[in-house]
């Protein structure tokens, strides 16, 4: 209990950090920084930042990589981005994603990275007619692609039509799972398989992603595609 406890401690102490919090959700949306670029984000010195940096290295919820002469850092896991959307969740009181922000920035809740799948109004539509459709099945403890799914999917484009194509390699909840959407409450396609649809979708220039945030735009043709192949209206 003192080894959990105390884990759980520290973790909770390198989340609190208000600079290192706000460089934590920068890094949702599953991108890599530089020091100086989440200084920025964060209002505090590139040295700051550095220190916050080395210590969330060292705990464990980042991974710094070399490049050149820039050391770009990203989220250390999956499990790391699914820890911090449940903090937003029960927290419910942060600037970047929750149900008061998303009246304020539309667009956000619209559409938007969680990680390195989508998320928002228009995931979880697309996630509800996936399920009413029988195209993805839930399962306990993750989702499962049906073989009509596979094919439906597949016909969204690259990467995610060579994903299906392959074996499950994967444990059966990183590949596909549900994760609960922070402003919608609903579950939204998580695992390789929504990583892989969002990349399709980018692919596709059916969403376009915006600069230095989680936003993602969607344009005149991932409107036209969503209402053909999914009937939302956007």
């Amino acid at each position: 209990m003192g080894h959990t406890s105390g884990s759980l401690v520290s973790v909770g102490a390198l989340v609190g950090d208000q600079a290192r919090a706000a460089m934590l959700l920068q890094l949702m949306d599953g991108r890599a920084y530089t020091a100086t670029e989440l200084a920025h984000v964060a209002g505090v010195t590139p040295q700051t930042a550095s220190l916050h940096l080395r210590r969330l290295v060292e705990g464990d919820l980042l991974v710094a990589v070399a490049q050149g002469r820039h050391r770009y850092h990203r989220l250390a896991s999956s499990e790391v981005a699914e820890m911090l959307e449940g903090i937003l969740r029960v927290a419910d009181r942060t600037p970047s994603c929750t149900a008061a922000a998303s009246r304020s920035m539309p667009a956000l809740r619209q559409a938007r990275s969680c990680y390195r799948h989508l998320a928002g109004v228009h995931a979880v539509a697309i996630t509800d007619r996936l399920l009413q459709r029988g195209h993805v099945l839930p399962c306990e403890g993750h989702w499962r692609i049906s073989a009509e799914g596979a094919v439906f999917l597949g016909g969204l484009g690259q990467p995610l039509r060579e994903l299906l194509r392959q074996p499950v390699v994967a444990k059966p909840a990183r590949y596909c799972r549900g994760c609960l959407d922070c402003t919608e409450r609903r579950p939204h396609l998580a695992g390789l398989v929504g990583e892989a649809m969002l990349d399709s979708f980018v692919g596709n220039d059916w969403l376009r992603r915006v600069e230095g945030r989680r936003e993602l735009r969607l344009t005149p043709p991932g409107r036209e595609a969503l209402w053909r192949l999914f009937n939302l209206a956007t």
